[in-house]
C-alpha cells in the first residue's frame, strides 16, 4: 500500500518513514512537514493512506482529514486518513472521526501495532486506540466550528480586528463568538477558555 506521511517534526517523520518502509507491503511515497504540503502530495500521489499528525503548521491534521474526505466523497481520491498523534484526548478522537478519519493512533504504540492498524484501515476497517474510544463518548464538545476557529485565533494572540478580517466577520460578531465560547467553557477570559478547550481536545 502507498502511504503519504505528514508530520512537522523532522526526526519523528524520518523515524516513522524508516519503520514503515521495513514492512514489505508498505511504501512511504512522500513526506510533508505541514498540512498544506500534505494535501498537495496526496493529490499528486493518490496514496492508499495518509498518516498525519494533528498539530502542524498550515492546515491541522483534522482539517486535512476533512479535505481528503471531501475528495474521497467526490470520487477524486480513494485515500483514507489515519491520525497518529501524542494527544490522547477524547475530544480530538471525536473530531477526527467526524472529519472522516478511519484511524486514530498514539505515537507511543509499538511500530508493529501501527503497521497492523494501517493494514486494517487499508482493508476497509477502522483502527482506534481502545482506551480513547471508551472515553470519547463521555463529554460532548460544546463549541460550534465558528466559535472554535475564533477561540483558536485568539489563543494565538490575534486581535479581534485581525480575526474579524480573516474570517470576514464584524468585530462585534467575533466578540460575541468569544463570549459564547468563554461562557460555555465556564472560563473567566479567552486565555482560560482556550486552555480548557485545548486540554479537552476541542480546540
Amino acid at each position: 500500500m502507498k502511504v503519504v506521511l505528514a508530520e512537522d517534526q523532522a526526526m519523528v517523520r524520518g523515524a516513522l518513514a524508516a519503520l514503515l518502509d521495513l514492512e514489505g507491503d508498505i511504501d512511504v511515497v512522500a513526506q510533508a512537514e505541514d498540512g498544506d504540503k500534505a494535501l498537495v502530495l496526496v493529490k499528486e500521489h493518490a496514496p492508499d493512506l495518509l498518516v498525519t499528525d494533528i498539530e502542524m503548521p498550515g492546515s491541522t491534521g483534522l482539517e486535512l482529514a476533512a479535505e481528503v474526505a471531501e475528495l474521497r466523497q467526490s470520487g477524486a481520491l480513494s485515500t483514507k486518513v489515519v491520525i497518529l498523534t501524542t494527544f490522547a484526548r477524547a475530544g480530538y478522537l471525536r473530531r477526527a472521526l467526524e472529519a472522516g478519519a478511519s484511524g486514530y493512533l498514539l505515537k507511543d504504540a509499538p511500530a508493529s501495532q501501527l503497521a497492523e492498524a494501517l493494514r486494517r484501515v487499508h482493508s476497509g476497517g477502522r483502527a482506534i486506540d481502545p482506551e480513547l474510544a471508551v472515553e470519547a463518548w463521555g463529554e460532548q464538545d460544546p463549541l460550534t466550528d465558528r466559535e472554535r476557529r475564533v477561540l483558536r485565533a485568539a489563543a494565538e494572540g490575534r486581535t479581534t480586528a485581525a480575526i474579524a478580517a480573516d474570517l470576514g466577520l464584524s468585530e462585534g460578531t467575533v466578540r460575541n463568538y468569544l463570549s459564547e465560547a468563554i461562557g460555555k467553557l465556564g472560563a473567566h477570559n479567552r486565555v482560560e477558555a482556550a486552555r480548557i478547550a485545548r486540554e479537552r481536545g476541542w480546540l
